[in-house]
């Protein structure tokens, strides 16, 4: 009787570390070396035995629509989502704010399209919903254009450089490496404006999250918590092996590595024309979990503000129909245990 029940004692482990090895962290990302560092933390098993299930969906609605169904976890996208997830009620939470744009998003004219002006009546190829609208209506509204003035074409990056080259489009906001893809096609096209000026940096307007499905963080919150730190966990990897790290990222995402350095960087430090990769403790700064100071004049505490301006944008829009507190969408819990 001994021998039976160790027996069953021993079968009931198997099967219960079979479960937990069957029941992987599914999360999704777009094309872009900002969201590599899930390659690295599953790589370099950086995700406290999380198997990490990693898809390239290059739609973000789509990505938040299987959220929503439950058939992903998590997911790295723009980080502007937050008021129409709580306005909306779709199950969906912003986890962290992740890095912001320092010169990887540009707005780009046509050749022969020299101001915002111009542009009245002909057709701007953004990301509806997203932060790329948002920056090409901050920057035709500071230039006399208002949103009802010119037509928004809702296309991903690779569809918007054909839009531009084709002549479908006056202008688009892209980030890199398409925009320097658009600039080396297009001779005559220029930037009319990028995420380098201090009222995008300051103010970390253009920017990237990590969102999570609230039933996820209600069933699974050890998990949650593993996975936020996986990502932090990779991001110090990449600072201290970069040219590593920018070799796995690459591989990843089928990108060069001349690629993922326009965005990354080869340092692990800040590039000006790319991104800034926030650490843990500057992402708690930003979120407002600790007290503290950013380089490049980013306010502290900046995630309030970032949801103000994206919830008066997405009225105007139409996106969504009421403005939400933050708290309801946003929950930084997974955070707070990855500082511990």
């Amino acid at each position: 009787m001994h021998y039976i029940r160790s027996g069953i004692a021993i079968l009931a482990l198997a099967l219960g570390s079979a479960t937990q090895a069957a029941d992987p962290v599914k999360l999704s990302l777009f094309s872009w070396p900002g969201y590599g560092f899930w390659f690295i933390a599953k790589e370099k098993g950086l995700t406290e035995g999380l198997e990490l299930d990693i898809s390239i969906i290059e739609d973000p609605y789509q990505s938040f629509a299987l959220m929503t169904a439950g058939e992903l976890h998590a997911t790295s996208s723009t980080a502007e989502y937050g008021p129409i997830a709580a306005d909306k009620d779709v199950g969906i939470k912003l986890v962290t704010y992740t890095n912001p744009s320092y010169g990887t998003d540009k707005i780009v004219l046509a050749p022969g399209i020299t101001s915002a002006e111009q542009l009245k009546g002909e057709t701007v190829a953004v990301l509806e919903g997203g932060l790329t609208q948002i920056f090409m209506a901050e920057w035709l509204t500071d230039n006399g254009v208002g949103i009802d003035e010119v037509t928004f074409t809702n296309l991903i990056m690779d569809d918007a450089v054909g839009a531009m080259v084709g002549g479908t489009a006056a202008a688009a906001e892209f980030w890199e490496p398409f925009g320097s893809q658009v600039l080396e096609a297009m001779p005559g096209a220029t930037v009319a404006a990028d995420s380098t000026e201090e009222k995008y940096i300051t103010t970390a307007m253009l920017g990237d999250a990590l969102y999570m499905s609230t039933a996820f963080m209600a069933e699974r919150p050890e998990d949650a918590a593993k996975l936020t730190r996986a990502y932090f966990n990779a991001v110090d990897f990449w600072k201290a092996n970069t040219a590593e790290a920018n070799q796995i990222i690459a591989d990843g995402l089928q990108f060069t590595v001349a690629d993922v350095e326009q965005v990354l960087g080869s340092t692990g430090e800040i590039l000006k024309g790319g991104i800034f990769v926030f650490d843990r403790d500057q992402a708690a700064i930003f979120m407002g979990l600790k007290a503290g100071e950013l380089p490049l004049g980013i306010v502290s505490d900046g995630m309030q503000n970032h949801w103000d301006v994206t919830t008066d944008w997405w009225l105007k829009f139409g996106f969504i129909d009421k403005a939400m507190p933050m708290a309801a969408g946003v929950d930084t819990t997974p955070l707070a245990a990855a500082l511990k």
